[in-house]
């Protein structure tokens, strides 16, 4: 089998605007105007989306974030959308070209915004206090706990702001969390009003947060995974912080991407390790045809393999973690817009 051109593009993170078949992904209802709304009365969340993923997935990550909110904005709520990236954040020419061009810059973010999302990256460092953008990042945490009605801080972004708040390191994983894991709410809380009682998450992450510290820091874990740990928890520090070590923003290829690219550093000599497949992900036929894959990549190891990486691994497969994405977000979208409104600020305007 050889690899559809199609996916290379996908995998390498040049193509936003394509599903994994090939064909232009359906938009999102409101996802090319998401300020608009049917009612004149309606409410204006001012959102700000601080995309800190590497220059490859820089395109994804706008595209997954921008579908998720579209999706669950509701008709009573018009939502203004816009991303910033932190300069300190080490990025190739193409990559500072494309947030020239796409992205607001970060000096407007102070003007003030409702809710804010921070994405992770990939760590530089083993320590995240070492890494280059860590003091920009700890003064964005601060601002944001004084200047935002809530935010979300997404994989390594919840790391680093559990690390600056509260003291707790992270703890390194044996081997790659990755794939899709059964979880259920731990408590009641308006982000989980209409979620079912258990849903599956996608989760890729080299390091994880003891749920026992969080608890013993007065976080609210909301949501709880048997194999991966806490997925969602939160406190309120005037600003309503959200924390997710999984990615409810995922599209359905996402963890295949992620997959290739991890073999694709194996192959090339980056890393010592084949990567360990996605759980809970890829159906048992293309699971049995991957790990033939692997025994040749081990045996056979060279970066030109990396062409005859399965085709049928691009096949179409569910999304079981959609509905329940969405209804968190708008649940998100929700206390955002009510609390907005109840404060002094609204009340004076």
């Amino acid at each position: 089998m050889t690899l559809m051109p199609v996916l290379d593009r996908l995998i390498e993170g040049g193509e936003s605007s394509l599903d994994l078949t090939g064909q232009p992904a359906a938009l999102v209802p409101g996802a090319a105007a998401m300020t608009k709304t049917s009612s004149a009365a309606a409410a204006t969340v001012k959102l700000a989306v601080v995309n800190n993923m590497p220059d490859a997935a820089l395109r994804t990550t706008e595209r997954q974030w921008r579908e998720l909110m579209a999706a669950a904005r509701g008709d009573d709520c018009a939502v203004d959308l816009r991303f910033f990236s932190l300069p300190e954040v080490p990025r190739s020419y193409t990559g500072r070209m494309h947030v020239a061009d796409n992205y607001t810059d970060v000096a407007e973010l102070w003007d003030g915004v409702d809710g804010l999302i921070v994405t992770g990256t990939e760590p530089i460092a083993a320590n995240l206090p070492d890494e280059p953008y860590w003091p920009a990042l700890t003064r964005l945490i601060d601002w944001a706990r004084d200047n935002t009605v809530s935010t979300i801080f997404s994989c390594l972004g919840a790391h680093a702001a559990v690390r600056h708040l509260s003291g707790i390191d992270r703890r390194p994983l044996g081997e790659k969390l990755s794939g899709i894991f059964e979880c259920s709410p731990t408590g009641e809380h308006s982000l989980l009003a209409g979620v079912p009682g258990s849903w599956r998450v996608p989760h890729s992450r080299h390091n994880e947060l003891s749920e026992a510290e969080l608890v013993a820091n007065a976080y609210q874990v909301l949501a709880h995974s048997p194999e991966a740990g806490a997925d969602l928890f939160a406190k309120d520090y005037g600003s309503l912080f959200v924390f997710l070590q999984g990615h409810l923003e995922y599209d359905g290829g996402a963890l295949l991407r992620e997959y290739r690219r991890d073999i694709k550093r194996f192959l090339a000599g980056e890393s010592a390790r084949y990567p360990a497949m996605p759980r809970n992900y890829f159906d048992p036929e293309v699971a049995a045809v991957l790990a033939e894959f692997r025994a040749q990549a081990i045996e056979d190891q060279g970066i030109d393999l990396i062409e005859n990486f399965p085709a049928d691994a691009a096949r179409s497969r569910d999304f079981p973690w959609r509905d329940p994405a969405i209804c968190i977000a708008r649940n998100w979208l929700h206390y955002i817009s009510t609390h907005k409104a109840a404060s002094p600020e609204s009340a004076a305007v």
